[in-house]
């Protein structure tokens, strides 16, 4: 570069001098790597102790990673187009190496030369008895890399294009290496304030940046990480906070000061069981939130039958005492009307007027519910996405719930607060268990309320793991059950047949459990997401009636279906299902006051995960510990609903093993924003300047 550029990392990665146009694409479309910068934090994941190599003769049964050196003796393309590789012999002083390519064949055959030295790095894995390393990495032995400050090489993440185009790991170093040549410590600024940096005892930033990817020794690569974990965390706990802030400071609420007539008549007269200690520490919260002038903006985490929707009816009435309507949005059909149905049946006596508006209320109701809406007549609507239309129109709403929140768009969801003058409260609910870590990474700028205690006459869910062989008794555990006068679920993945997924759908499962339990003794409905809404409905209504004694569903049950008188889930082909799926659909037995059973059906082959999941199941009825399990079997971003958030691009941070590093990045960032919420004091200035800077996304559960 003749001019040096101000804002160095910002260049364009083709500018680089090894990279060039070419290149540059596969970088981009492969690893997301546009700018400088990009390539700066496309951090190794593991180093290479180039001073170790093994000779030949010491592979063995037991070796795993290995590195060798050794003289290229032959290099060979074997088979035709359909079933081509790469096979090469390489040696030592000590012995010969096999080595094998499947993918890439024509251009490593090209790039090798026989009778040339090279390092050989790669995974020992055995064919015919003998050892052999598949698709390798390797180097010419060459000075090339002697002057990267440490003998420890990184290993980049790559693609199979990527090296076929000469862009495995260890190019990818040699880029990396050139990168930290060009550019200063001027050019990685202090984005922390200095008395932090000290009292953690963080090494510079620029420092942390050039041992992470070319450490002098192992000691200098955990300072680094160290560093970078604890920005990476801190700096999403400071916009959390501030946005947190913004909104708090800016963002006018109706004040709910009146506890009146509604709210007290139904909790002395129509509560249907005593609220938890939970349920009531919840309902303080939100009433403080209520008088506070401020707009609520909170996330209700409780787990299956933890008793939420009541929450959520208190704070409506709270509403309607103080003159204002409540909306309940819900993702679903089913669940709409579910929640209808089960407030209007708690409110039966009371003077409240509910609403329900689906995508499937005919003209004229809908008519009807919608000047209703706009007179101030309907103090409470239920919906679903259809109340959101433009033509719905409230005369004061003041509330604003939203039930299983991660299954709407941040667009759906906004477009409900805009139907106020002064945005109304907005309480978003959800059943899905979420990690501490996760909740104080994704919902950080949502205020927080936990409902972790069940109703007392809430009996646990026995849930046992059973296999197909075994399917006859758990037909006759069905049986005997009904003859006590219970009802059942079984539940199926599919509804359809697929050529790529083994298991039994819906239909023929239908057909086997009317062999098992045949008509007139035993009647079984069926519910999925492709039937009618009104036919759906009638099965549906036949369970609830108890005029049939199973309901043969999908998933479309996973959520919102209550009938306490169902003791029995069967989940067929339980392996397929992700650990929260499992334990919502579990949660639609035990809500009455029998006994209750969830019994996991799988085939004879199981792989480690599924094993996993089913065992976790068995152990606990715990939503928050199968949460957490989910968490390390599948990863933050996997978690239902959390892939929308820019709050999880974590590059280094692991929200299970940095818990405590987590815990203290969040409890420094507040501290700072309570003595300094503007960030104006000269010591935070550089903090302040790195976030003005900072593209990305706002946390996606900003909702309002």
């Amino acid at each position: 570069m003749s001019k040096r550029n101000d804002n160095i990392l910002s260049s364009p990665v083709e500018y680089l001098k090894g990279v060039g146009p070419q290149r540059a694409e596969l970088l981009k479309k492969e690893l997301g790597i546009f700018t400088f910068k990009d390539l700066l934090e496309h951090f190794p994941y593991r180093h290479i102790d180039k001073t170790v190599i093994t000779p030949i003769r010491d592979i063995g049964p037991d070796t795993d990673w290995v590195q060798v050196s050794g003289r290229l003796k032959s290099c060979e393309v074997i088979g035709d187009k359909r079933a081509k590789r790469l096979v090469a012999e390489i040696a030592d002083a000590t012995g010969n190496l096999e080595l094998v390519w499947f993918q890439g064949v024509n251009w490593i055959h090209k790039s090798l030369s026989v009778g040339q030295v090279y390092l050989v790095y790669g995974k020992v894995s055995y064919f015919n008895g003998e050892a052999q390393i598949s698709h390798p990495e390797m180097e010419p032995v060459s000075p090339e890399l002697k002057d990267a400050r440490s003998f420890l090489e990184p290993v980049y993440p790559s693609t199979e294009k990527l090296k076929a185009r000469g862009l495995g790991g260890r190019q990818q170093a040699k880029l990396t290496h050139t990168l930290l040549t060009i550019i200063r410590e001027t050019d990685v600024p202090e984005n922390l304030p200095a008395s932090m940096v000290k009292m953690l005892k963080l090494i510079p930033r620029y420092n942390a940046f050039s041992s992470i990817h070319f450490p002098a020794s192992p000691a200098a690569y955990d300072e680094a990480v160290k560093r970078l974990k604890f920005e990476e965390l801190f700096i999403a706990q400071l916009r959390m906070g501030l946005v947190k802030i913004q909104r708090h400071r800016f963002s006018k609420g109706m004040v709910f000061g009146q506890v009146g007539d509604l709210f007290n008549t139904f909790y002395s007269n129509y509560l249907p069981f005593e609220l938890t200690g939970a349920q009531k520490k919840v309902i303080k919260e939100i009433r403080k939130d209520f008088g506070s002038g401020r707009q609520m903006n909170r996330l209700l985490q409780g787990d299956v039958g933890s008793g939420k929707t009541i929450v959520a009816l208190l704070c409506m009435l709270l509403a309607a005492d103080n003159g204002f309507q409540s909306c309940l949005m819900a993702p679903t059909e089913i669940l709409a009307r579910q929640h209808f149905q089960s407030l209007s049946n708690l409110l039966r006596d009371m003077h409240v007027n509910i609403g329900l508006l689906t995508g499937s209320v005919k003209n004229a109701e809908r008519k009807k519910i919608l000047s209703d809406l706009r007179d101030g007549e309907i103090d409470i609507l239920v919906g679903t996405h259809a109340v959101i239309e433009d033509n719905v129109e409230f005369k004061n709403l003041g509330l604003a719930v939203a039930d299983e929140q991660h299954r709407f768009g941040v667009a759906q969801r906004a477009k409900l607060w805009t139907k106020a003058v002064i945005p109304p409260h907005v309480l978003v609910m959800t059943a899905t268990p979420i990690p501490r870590t996760l909740a104080m990474t994704a919902y950080g700028d949502l205020d927080y309320s936990i409902i972790d205690e069940l109703p007392p006459n809430r009996k646990p869910i026995q849930t046992v793991h059973r296999y197909d062989h075994s399917r006859p008794q758990v037909m006759d555990f069905i049986r005997s059950e009904i003859s006590s006068g219970r009802q059942a679920y079984v539940i199926f993945p599919l509804i359809e047949e697929s050529e790529k997924l083994d298991y039994e759908n819906l239909f023929k499962g239908y057909e086997n459990m009317k062999a098992w339990f045949p008509e007139p003794k035993y009647y079984i409905s069926m519910v999925h997401g492709k039937q009618a809404n009104d036919v759906r409905e009638t099965n549906m209504q036949r369970f609830r009636d108890k005029d049939t004694q199973i309901m043969v569903a999908t998933t479309v049950i996973e959520v919102g279906v209550d009938i306490p008188n169902a003791t029995v889930m069967v989940i067929e082909s339980a392996e397929k299902f992700g650990l929260s799926q499992l334990h919502q659909l579990r949660g639609r037995v035990g809500r009455g006051a029998e006994k209750s059973f969830c019994i996991l059906l799988t085939g004879p082959k199981l792989g480690k995960e599924a094993r996993e999941r089913l065992k976790t199941m068995v152990s606990t009825n715990d939503g928050f510990k199968i949460a957490e399990k989910d968490l390390e079997l599948r990863g933050p971003g996997e978690i239902e609903g959390t892939r929308q958030s820019g709050a999880l691009n974590l590059k280094l941070a692991d929200l299970l093993q940095d818990k405590q590093l987590l815990e203290n990045a969040r409890n420094l960032a507040f501290d700072l924003l309570d003595k300094d919420p503007d960030l104006s004091s000269p010591e935070n200035y550089s903090t302040k300047e790195y976030l003005r800077l900072l593209t990305g996304k706002t946390p996606w559960s900003k909702i309002s």
